[in-house]
């Protein structure tokens, strides 16, 4: 077998080199399944005055082909009769983009929104926001959080910056809007249905829903000043409204967009629309031509634009760089060199939102998208760190010293890594009344995050398990262990990804294979193998948080099952021969085991394809393999 792996990471490798750009980067689609951000752009611009003909068209021919039989929209491939939020969006986009509700199309939208539920089934609240815009939602009476939150200082108990970052740049301009009632210039548009209330979000709802459960400031607050949370006088409305404007402003990246977000900048642009902001204004003109620069040809649907919520150039650069290297490229090798020249000239220098929770804070790690330069992840960082590692040259050598500092620094207190912040994670938040608060107005440390860390330190840095901070973190994912074996992972689908990223980084520093619950999760692995030798996890197990299989393999995962295997297995098993064959088998066609969408964005709302994963993650497995067992294989 070990020819055939040869000549299967030789293929790989190939097809890698061909795809590298002039400037060293890799370029790759970062596509949602879904057309969320296609069907928002269209209604979203359009209805603050924005034309751009030739882009609406070839949006809604994308929204068009992703249309499922039963005439609703999904999110992933194998959602159950379909997403009310997505099929509202995709309903009102068609008719902002001129279609007729009188056309096939339209009205089985219409008939698949009202057996789905109609609008008591639109859970996901960017959707119920971007609705309200357009006068197809109702505004509640109260939104759940104030403007005044904005003067809220960092000693209260609760205030603005407890929410994560990713929140905190779309919540900005949902304040405004919410404060406001903001609405867009309207086409005549037919509704999919006659508005509800404002589903779990009024005023009396929150302030039950709050006093059950921790009482906060609102039980010892009269009515009247619970109220005047809402209610501000003109002079602090108005210092609260320009600090959320402020906040937005400061936080633009060189194109233009808001944290180099589609999802955040298409509000931001309407919320400062409704600031006296005209469309000209240099702000609104760059963010205009950011969100043009975030287009990418889905070629799953003819090569039909979709826009990307950001651009995954940083990731799928510093993913491909390492593979190529663990698969025998030298770190001088030209392909490796020129991948290094664009990676290490952007490493942030700045200080961003993330340096509040850290003591003496020191510029150093990476963000995801090219254009990122404030806003860097744990996850981005290490796979910047991998990728630099091999090259020659003391630039290499002070960046890696950097990132390595940086990253240290944003452990969480409880011995985690989190996303973008360190201990951003306040119980009380997670209790604020908005949907998906849990998942995204927090970020806490997660197994998959905390996993690939150790994986850098361990295997990069030469760290293991007797270091204290190591030893914390392994201690704290044994905690976060699934009573089957598995680990939950945050950003990829979902127990796979979990327990691959935490199998992985246990390994690395040195902990025993045969320490009990590292057995479990191997005897997990084992027990969710196909007959074909791959595996595959639908996005559901992502909502019900319980593994959920689908019916066919994918590479991206079967590939995270192979290497976590690898790592803690002294030789290879039937199991991992199987899987390897798989990948052998498949790694070159085209079909579902590609295109199914297997990073995480938003649990039951965004589900995205990375077009570098059935591609890199095989030749990392492969490569693993090849060097672990030699001829054994």
């Amino acid at each position: 077998m070990l020819d055939r792996i040869s000549y299967g990471i030789d293929a790989l490798v190939g097809r890698l080199l061909e795809q590298q750009q002039n400037d060293g980067s890799w370029r790759m689609g970062f596509i949602e399944h879904g057309v969320s951000m296609d069907a928002a752009a269209i209604f979203l611009l359009q209805s603050i005055g924005v034309r751009m003909p030739r882009l609406v068209q070839a949006l809604a021919e994308r929204i068009q082909a992703k249309q499922a039989d039963g005439g609703a929209w999904q999110v992933y491939p194998d959602e159950e009769r379909g997403n009310a939020s997505a099929t509202a969006e995709c309903y009102y986009a068609l008719q902002f983009a001129g279609f007729s509700p009188q056309e096939p199309a339209l009205l089985q939208a219409k008939a698949a929104f009202d057996a789905l539920g109609g609008m008591k089934r639109i859970d996901n609240l960017l959707t119920k926001f971007r609705l309200a815009v357009i006068g197809r939602y109702p505004w509640p009476r109260w939104f759940p959080i104030p403007l005044s939150i904005m003067l809220l200082p960092s000693s209260s108990p609760i205030h603005f910056f407890q929410f994560s970052g990713y929140a905190r740049v779309h919540m900005a301009p949902m304040l405004l809007l919410a404060d406001r009632k903001t609405r867009g210039k309207l086409p005549q548009t037919q509704p999919i249905a006659e508005p509800s209330r404002f589903n779990g979000m009024d005023s009396h709802w929150m302030n039950r829903h709050w006093r059950a459960h921790f009482g906060l400031p609102f039980r010892e607050l009269s009515e009247h000043r619970r109220k005047g949370l809402w209610r501000l006088p003109a002079k602090l409305h108005a210092q609260a409204a320009g600090r959320a404007e402020r906040y937005m402003l400061d936080r633009i990246e060189p194109d233009g967009t808001l944290y180099s977000y589609s999802s955040a900048t298409l509000l931001m642009l309407h919320a400062l629309h409704g600031r006296g902001y005209p469309n000209s204004h240099p702000v609104m003109a760059n963010a205009l031509n950011g969100l043009e620069s975030l287009l990418f040809p889905d070629l799953q649907t003819g090569s039909k634009p979709s826009v990307q919520i950001t651009t995954a150039a940083l990731w799928d650069t510093a993913l491909i760089s390492h593979a190529i290297q663990a698969a025998g490229l030298s770190g001088s090798h030209p392909a490796v060199a020129r991948a290094g020249r664009y990676i290490l000239p952007r490493q942030h220098t700045a200080l961003g939102d993330w340096k509040r929770n850290v003591h003496r804070p020191l510029a150093g790690g990476w963000g995801f998208s090219d254009v990122n330069t404030i806003n860097p992840d744990v996850d981005d960082t290490t796979a910047a760190l991998r990728a630099i590692r091999g090259l020659p040259g003391t630039e290499a050598r002070q960046a890696a010293d950097r990132g390595l500092q940086w990253l240290l620094a944003m452990q969480n207190s409880d011995g985690g890594w989190p996303a973008f912040e360190r201990n951003v994670d306040s119980r009380i938040i997670r209790w604020v009344p908005l949907d998906g608060a849990e998942d995204a107005a927090t970020d806490p440390s997660t197994p998959d995050l905390t996993g690939r860390t150790l994986e850098y330190l361990g295997r990069s840095a030469g760290l293991t398990s007797a270091n204290g901070f190591v030893r914390r973190a392994a201690d704290w994912l044994y905690g976060r262990q699934e009573r089957d074996g598995s680990w939950y992972g945050r950003w990829g689908v979902c127990y796979i990804y979990g327990t691959w990223a935490a199998l992985t980084g246990l390994a690395a520093v040195r902990e025993p294979a045969d320490h009990p619950p590292i057995r479990r999760a191997v005897e997990w692995l084992l027990s969710i193998q196909r007959p074909d030798g791959g595996f595959g996890e639908s996005c559901a197990s992502d909502s019900v948080k319980r593994y959920r299989p689908l019916p066919h393999s994918t590479l991206s995962q079967t590939a995270w099952a192979l290497d976590a295997l690898i790592a803690v297995q002294e030789r290879p098993v039937p199991a991992m021969e199987r899987a390897c064959e798989y990948l052998l088998a498949h790694m070159l066609r085209d079909g579902p085991h590609v295109s199914y969408p297997t990073g995480a964005g938003l649990p039951g709302c965004v589900y995205m394809r990375y077009d570098s994963y059935p591609v890199v993650w095989p030749l990392l497995a492969l490569a693993h393999y090849r060097a672990k067992y030699g001829g054994s294989g």
